[in-house]
């Protein structure tokens, strides 16, 4: 190897103004910019301050204007529905113009919010485009959220026109929509001017008159919307994701830096020039939906695949080699959680031997930490490179990763490689000095953050300074602990707040611990994220009732499952929880959830100091046997 990934990493934290620059050479700009960083006002850093341009164009219009038109831009696969559709660039950039009239129809300009609660349908996809044609901010709510969680969003985010479908589909099962967004309405404040619903043949939905509009119909007399330029410091996105107090954080996307560091990623980063097949398996309503389903390969002159389905049961473990086969993909992105799946289903991979994969180059593994026998497993069976690749819905794309477009390196399991160039990765002690390698610490990042990057939270600069950039100054707190080894690769060992990672997906026990709070019969109560084998981890409640509380314990807990489900959703996967006599705290009243979690995941742990009553841990180690963990091991 000749180096070029430290040439191009030095240079990016040495130089980044000039790297930067190199790489907005491939973004169509209206106007170009007047200051690659503007760092004027610390901790906000924006990227391409004064430019002028339209990331919808970008995506579409300037690959029909430069011989890409008859190029398939997104594939539509939906075994749930047996359905598929193409698009090429052309049929996409018609489609996203037409809807785009509609919500300018509907009184949607520049700036304003349009949130979008759909599932993995073209449409999807076609209504973000639509909105990043006209300037409007889109904020895309994960179809699994309930009422309770879209009202929160529809508060915060305040938007004009919200869209949506009559439902959507898990396996066989039809989920209706529309009573989960009226319901989500009548709680909000907030009220949207209209509601555009795709009506799908499965569930036909009740239209609210005066205030709903049925899509297939508003198409029909839409006239096309041209691109509007807008500021590349506008932003093009809000994408919530948990908070720690279990109010979601509104986290901002820019326009002009996603697009140049998204753009650089697809090379950088998957290897992938354009023209090509790639595939993220994910949701248009989590950040890898929206940064690698929807604006990097369309960016990037690529197909795409936008997928409704599951690795198993649609119809079988063999899903994911079916897809890659039939559509030629040469490099796919997922959850560890779905290679889980089809390892349990299909531990011999018999379903591969039914499919050329001679296509496919590369595995992108994300969302999670990727459990080495997760790993290994894929790399005997598919016998291509498995790439563990670690980022955050707030940094929009890769931190670390085996930059397979500039030097493959060796894979360490247990490591996503070393920091892409752009991000400048340390490890800082509790002194808040630099760590050793091999010493476990805080992974922050020092600012400022590359382009792509969260540049604040949506109407939140305060809280935005207080989550993530206070504890550490001038650096980015990821929330996470790890270590950088000798070589530069690092580690991701475990988060340092309340976020527990269930299946790829971001979730606050401490939002989980409001809803049990909620519950008339619970005195106290806290949540833990529990390790599986097939999620990576899962939420354990733990709930101490009221004095008087005289309903069976089984009871109460179906109860307590039932709330989380409908003010949480069922993406929170909440379904067991115990009650306890009292719960283990340190004498200043400071629940151990810490040495909770290690009891129910049989580590070793040491009593710890500042316990009031020891005794307590024992009551704990036998309530979780009796939910099924097996106990702890006292060191």
């Amino acid at each position: 190897m000749t180096g070029r990934y430290a040439e191009d990493y030095q240079r990016s934290i040495k130089d980044p103004n000039g790297y930067w620059a190199d790489a907005a050479k491939d973004i169509v700009w209206t106007k170009p910019y007047d200051k690659v960083l503007d760092d004027a006002k610390p901790p906000f850093y924006r990227w391409f301050a004064g430019g002028l341009v339209n990331t919808c164009y970008n995506a579409l219009d300037r690959h029909v204007d430069e011989g890409r038109a008859d190029q398939i831009a997104l594939i539509y696969d939906s075994p749930v529905t047996d359905t598929k559709a193409k698009y090429s660039y052309r049929d996409l950039r018609d489609a996203v113009a037409l809807f785009a009239g509609v919500l300018a129809e509907l009184g949607v300009a520049k700036g304003d919010r349009v949130i979008i609660y759909m599932p993995m349908v073209p449409e999807a996809a076609i209504a973000m485009l639509a909105c990043a044609r006209i300037g409007a901010v889109h904020s895309v709510v994960f179809g699994g959220f309930a009422a309770n969680e879209l009202a929160t969003r529809i508060n915060d985010a305040k938007p004009k026109v919200i869209v949506s479908a009559s439902c959507g589909i898990e396996v066989a099962k039809v989920i209706p929509y529309k009573h989960l967004l009226d319901g989500a309405i009548d709680m909000a404040t907030h009220k949207p001017s209209h509601c555009v619903i795709l009506q799908r043949p499965m569930e036909k939905a009740e239209m609210v008159s005066g205030r709903d509009v049925d899509w297939a119909e508003a198409v029909k007399s839409a006239k096309p919307a041209d691109c509007v330029p807008v500021a590349a410091t506008d932003p093009l996105y809000i994408l919530y994701t948990s908070g720690t107090t279990g109010q979601p954080k509104g986290v901002v996307r820019d326009n002009g830096g996603h697009m140049v560091a998204l753009k650089k990623s697809m090379k950088t980063v998957y290897d992938i020039d354009p023209g090509e097949v790639f595939w993220a398996a994910s949701d248009v309503g989590w950040v890898v939906g929206h940064s690698y389903i929807v604006y990097a390969p369309l960016l990037h002159g690529c197909t795409t695949i936008l997928y409704e389905g599951k690795p198993v049961g649609t119809p079988d473990a063999g899903a994911f080699w079916r897809v890659i086969s039939e559509y030629k993909v040469k490099a796919m992105f997922t959850a560890p959680t779905a290679f889980r799946a089809i390892k349990r289903d299909d531990p011999n991979a018999e379903f591969l031997k039914n499919y050329d994969l001679s296509c496919f180059k590369t595995l992108f593994l994300a969302g999670e930490r990727c459990d080495p026998d997760t790993l290994k497993w894929a790399e005997d069976h598919l016998k291509v490179p498995v790439i563990d690749h670690w980022w955050q819905t707030e940094t929009g794309w890769a931190i670390c990763a085996n930059p397979m477009g500039l030097e493959r390196f060796q894979v360490k399991p247990g490591s996503p490689t070393k920091a892409v160039p752009g991000w400048d990765v340390q490890v800082l002690d509790e002194a808040h000095h630099q760590a050793k390698p091999g010493q476990v610490g805080a992974l922050v990042m020092k600012l400022p953050l590359p382009p792509g990057s969260l540049p604040t939270l949506w109407n939140a600069d305060q809280r935005y300074i207080q989550s993530y950039l206070e504890e550490f100054p001038g650096f980015y707190k990821t929330g996470d602990a790890g270590f950088i080894d000798e070589d530069g690769y690092v580690y991701v060992m475990s988060r340092t707040d309340d976020i527990i990672n269930v299946a790829g997906h971001r979730l606050s026990t401490g939002g989980m611990e409001e809803v049990l709070a909620s519950h008339p019969d619970v005195a106290e109560c806290a949540v833990i994220g529990v390790a599986d084998q097939l999620k990576g981890q899962l939420p354990l409640g733990f709930v101490v009732l009221k004095a008087g509380a005289s309903k069976p314990h089984n009871e109460i807990v179906k109860e307590l499952v039932a709330l989380v489900r409908d003010r949480i959703g069922p993406v929170a996967a909440f379904k067991t929880a115990t009650v306890v006599k009292r719960l283990p705290k340190t004498r200043s009243g400071k629940i151990l959830r810490g040495t909770m979690q290690k009891i129910a995941d049989r580590q070793d742990y040491k009593m710890p100091a500042t316990i009031d009553d020891p005794a307590i841990l024992g009551e704990i180690d036998e309530a979780l046997t009796e939910v099924g963990y097996a106990h702890g091991r006292k060191g």
